[in-house]
């Protein structure tokens, strides 16, 4: 067992969040952290229309490392991306407490975090190192609760992490902020991606402005843009928003499919399990993955799709792929497997991959569909 492993089982009799924040606070120590290389499974991945390549598909979510304070230590378990945030603008405090609850026999965790954050200044202060590392670091934008103009918030949030930041997810399927998840209406998701297209090309074009003054570069490649999406969407819903994102002057490189429900399965055991917020973990596997499988046989091929919700297994990842998936995110297992984990299912997919006859992750993507 390493030392991260064996600290990951300590801080486990912690409370949930008392322990999240133990973790934070060891991986900033940076103490028996293990350098685990991510291109030794030979899986890299190229997404296509983000132009991000990935020395291996699997990634961490949002949520984890919300101010962006362990990145740089994360990458070191063999993570082939990694995601900050979400943050909002203005710090908050998020949720009143206890807003986060581990469900240890279904394998699940509810949350209503709330968007708890330090806020776009202290974030963007810390994620400045991001841009000099060979693994992608994504920035994950939200509102602030209490925001008069939503929208404007993911403005000003593209904006600030523009300059740091190889990839932005635009996160309007949180739970856990009243009304937050209204975005994802058809006009709303269509006010929502015209105004943060706009948003993108004026950070596109200042900072364009700053190398070119720096002399470093004539040029720069636009950063890609993600739109992730909540599990809970009907038939309807889910061509409503295939019908926005493909719409005439598109710009989007991707959707992450999918976040936390807020469905209650009644196969859960634990008695936390009718606490409010969000769902996540083991549960929501089914949910996400037909939820992608239902975008991608729409999309595939016209984005890049980030599979997450419930993956704990090179198992897990590879149905993804097969769903639709480009690359996946996790989070929720590393609760109940600890850091170590990361590489197991790295060395399960490849296994799984080849045992298949790829020769590459690409040639797995939508194989569900074929």
């Amino acid at each position: 067992m390493s030392l991260a492993d064996f600290g990951s089982k300590l801080v486990a009799a912690l409370p949930p969040e008392a322990a999240h924040k133990a973790t934070i606070k060891s991986l900033r120590l940076g103490v028996g952290l293990p350098r685990i290389s991510p291109i030794q499974w030979n899986t890299p991945v190229k997404l296509p229309h983000a132009n991000l390549q990935l020395f291996n598909p699997v990634g961490l979510a949002a949520g984890f490392d919300k101010n962006a304070e362990v990145f740089e230590q994360m990458l070191r378990f063999g993570f082939g991306f990694v995601e900050c945030g979400t943050v909002t603008p203005r710090p908050q405090e998020g949720n009143p407490k206890p807003r986060l609850f581990r469900l240890p026999e279904d394998e699940a965790v509810i949350n209503r975090m709330g968007f708890n954050n330090d806020g776009l200044r202290a974030f963007t202060a810390r994620i400045r190192k991001a841009s000099s590392r060979l693994s992608p670091i994504g920035a994950n934008v939200g509102a602030n609760k209490d925001s008069e103009d939503r929208i404007g918030d993911y403005e000003a949030g593209i904006e600030a992490v523009y300059p740091y930041a190889r990839y932005i997810t635009i996160n309007i399927s949180s739970p856990n902020t009243p009304g937050l998840r209204g975005l994802q209406d058809k006009g709303a998701l269509e006010e929502l991606l015209e105004r943060c297209g706009t948003a993108r090309n004026r950070a596109q074009d200042a900072y364009a402005q700053e190398l070119k003054d720096e002399g470093r570069l004539e040029e720069e490649d636009s950063k890609p843009v993600f739109l992730k999406l909540a599990p809970d969407l009907d038939e309807r819903a889910i061509r409503d928003v295939i019908e926005v994102v493909r719409g005439p002057g598109h710009w989007l490189a991707g959707l992450i499919i999918s976040n936390t429900t807020l469905e209650r399965p009644e196969s859960l055991q634990n008695a936390h399990k009718s606490e409010a917020g969000g769902l996540s973990g083991a549960p929501l596997f089914e949910l996400s993955t037909e939820v992608l499988r239902a975008i991608a046989s729409e999309l595939l091929g016209e984005f890049d799709l980030i599979g997450a919700g419930g993956i704990a297994s090179g198992a897990d990842a590879y149905a993804k792929i097969r769903a639709g998936a480009h690359a996946v995110q996790l989070y929720s297992a590393l609760v109940y497997h600890g850091p170590g984990l990361v590489a197991d299912i790295n060395r399960e997919l490849a296994a799984l991959l080849y045992a298949d006859g790829f020769t590459s992750v690409e040639q797995a993507v939508g194989a569900a569909f074929r």
